[in-house]
């Protein structure tokens, strides 16, 4: 595999796309991770679903409320969850909310893109 070179991305001039009502997320995938900007408008639903990707979501304004398997949190500006690979996880955006999703390994697709 070649070495891939230092790059410098701007969310606003990346391509976004939306998988679900609600959900703007723009991506910048890596060789060994990726990490999305997703805007989730305040109603959007991420029904319950598992991936083979380890997650790390950070909340930069808004709130997201999580269900895990543990029960329900909610997540809000400068809260970080830890998802580890194919644990199942549901979200609904409580307000307008900017999350930073940090993906390993990348993958063009993810568990909202299968639903």
């Amino acid at each position: 595999m070649a070495m891939q070179s230092p790059a410098v991305h701007t969310w606003s001039q990346l391509a976004a796309d939306t998988p679900i009502a609600l959900l703007e997320r723009r991506r910048v995938m890596g060789e060994r991770c990726m990490i999305s900007h997703v805007t989730l408008r305040k109603g959007c639903i991420v029904p319950s679903h598992t991936h083979a990707n380890e997650q790390m979501v950070c909340v930069l304004s808004g709130c997201l409320r999580f269900t895990l398997e543990s029960g329900t949190i909610d997540l809000r500006p400068g809260g970080v969850l830890h998802l580890p690979a194919e644990a199942p996880h549901a979200a609904e955006a409580l307000e307008d909310t900017v999350v930073l999703d940090v993906f390993a390994p990348p993958s063009a697709t993810t568990g909202i893109d299968r639903q």
